[in-house]
């Protein structure tokens, strides 16, 4: 790409008014309640609705697709100058995972503005506010400030706006790649959640470092159905073989494996980045042993859970269910577990489960999705890098590999190149990984204005 800071199109357009724009979106947002229950229990309709509005003030003709009552989805091609240029495609999700009002400060789906407690910055509360609402109204602002100031960007973008994300991607990417494929055409390379944080850290000596993780890849999932069959009896006269018994013998030993050292090129990219950019001594690469690997993650600090989780397959019970009656032993016993798989990594994935489980239980996939891997010396990671770096000069740009799942593993079903890439400016003390998914969820207003400067650069990049 070889863009330099005087080369990118239009930097003397005014994108305070885009800033503020993001912030209102992603308050409107969060206020229509998207909540994705699992097992089919959503309602994404009203946050399309809202979206797509805001993207038609914009000129643009958006579809919303209902895969079932409720369950919506909002696509739109925005058209670019250059015919011949690939497309790419932004995608983002509208559900979100449930709240307990009763857990929060302030009211889950109030779109509150109030100061982080953590850093005293003004933020955005609310479920969605990170994950990943704040990306969608980025990106639409960034499209509405276009057509208020008649620009255009060089490729045809390609937005998708889904449902189901939280859950299987069955009413939302899922639905979109097998019913409605025609909507990708040309599209080759797409953006969505995942990567773009800071992510403040210190170097050997001290000095502090700023790191921009973009992900190149992610783990499969595979969420698995355990299940062991016995004699049913009464309590008193157990029977020799007890459903429930050599079903916890085998999530006992799921619990306690620990899975091998399992390096991926996307992984090896990371820890090499890392820890240049913090002045780390790393060993050659094909050396890597658990120990020093081990080794080399605690010398990472704040960065560390960038490379920690994607260094080796993983399995985690989460759920028991059997019997039904404390005298009575039961038939049948089952279990749940949660399983993520590095890319080239599924059959030392499954063989290791036809060990852990044994001979008395069996188990399948109750639902699976592909690892994704995208290459991190592309043109596109490239502008990727440029654009946060040209708004932020003097951080670093490393790939990482995603230790969870997301709707890129569908949309590479279509050859995709998929990256993580939803950039958001975080305050030193802000702990963003774990307002995923959690209580008090929030984004700095700050960060959502930097994410609108560095959207616009490598949209119309």
């Amino acid at each position: 790409m070889g863009h330099t800071a005087t080369s990118f199109p239009g930097r003397t357009d005014d994108l305070a008014a885009a800033g503020e724009d993001a912030v209102r979106l992603a308050r409107g947002l969060v206020r229509r309640d998207s909540t994705n229950h699992g097992g089919g229990r959503g309602d994404e309709r009203a946050a399309a609705e809202y979206v797509a509005e805001a993207l038609g003030d914009a000129g643009l003709d958006p579809r919303i697709l209902e895969s079932a009552p409720r369950r919506a989805n909002v696509v739109v091609r925005v058209p670019g100058t250059d015919p011949t240029a690939p497309a790419l495609l932004v995608h983002g999700h509208l559900d979100v995972v449930p709240a307990d009002a009763a857990d929060w400060t302030v009211p889950p789906f109030a779109g509150e503005i109030a100061d982080c407690p953590v850093t005293g910055v003004p933020a955005l509360w609310g479920r969605g506010s990170v994950d990943m609402k704040n990306s969608i109204a980025m990106v639409t602002a960034v499209v509405r400030h276009w057509a208020r100031h008649g620009l255009r960007p060089r490729r045809d973008i390609v937005l998708a706006f889904v449902a189901d994300e939280e859950d299987s991607a069955a009413y939302g990417a899922d639905y979109l790649v097998r019913e409605h494929p025609g909507l990708f055409e040309g599209c080759t390379t797409a953006i969505g959640e995942g990567g773009g944080e800071t992510i403040h850290a210190h170097s050997a000596s001290g000095k502090p470092v700023r790191l921009y993780p973009v992900g190149a890849a992610e783990r499969g999932s595979a969420w698995l159905t355990l299940r062991a069959r016995g004699t049913a009896g009464h309590g008193s006269r157990p029977p020799g073989d007890n459903a429930v018994g050599a079903l916890a013998e085998a999530v006992a030993r799921i619990n306690r494996h620990e899975w091998p050292l399992y390096l991926t090129p996307v992984t090896r990219a990371s820890i090499d980045a890392i820890a240049a950019a913090l002045e780390i001594e790393r060993v050659p690469g094909d050396t890597d042993t658990d120990e020093t690997v081990a080794a080399l993650v605690e010398k990472l600090g704040t960065a560390a859970p960038l490379i920690g989780p994607t260094t080796r397959n993983g399995a985690t019970p989460t759920m028991l269910s059997a019997g039904y009656k404390v005298n009575v032993v039961p038939g049948e016993a089952v279990a749940s577990v949660d399983g993520r798989v590095l890319p080239g990594g599924e059959e030392q994935f499954a063989a290791t489960m036809d060990e852990l489980t044994g001979d008395h239980v069996t188990w399948e996939y109750a639902h699976g999705s592909p690892s994704v891997v995208a290459p991190v010396d592309s043109p596109s990671f490239a502008a990727l890098s440029e654009a946060l770096l040209f708004h932020d000069p003097g951080a670093h740009v490393v790939p990482v590999c995603l230790a969870g799942g997301t709707d890129a593993k569908v949309f590479a079903r279509l050859g995709i190149e998929c990256y993580g890439f939803s950039p958001l400016a975080q305050p030193e003390g802000l702990d963003y990984t774990n307002l995923l998914h959690g209580v008090d969820e929030r984004v700095p207003l700050e960060g959502l204005r930097f994410g609108v400067r560095v959207l616009d650069t490598f949209l119309r990049a």
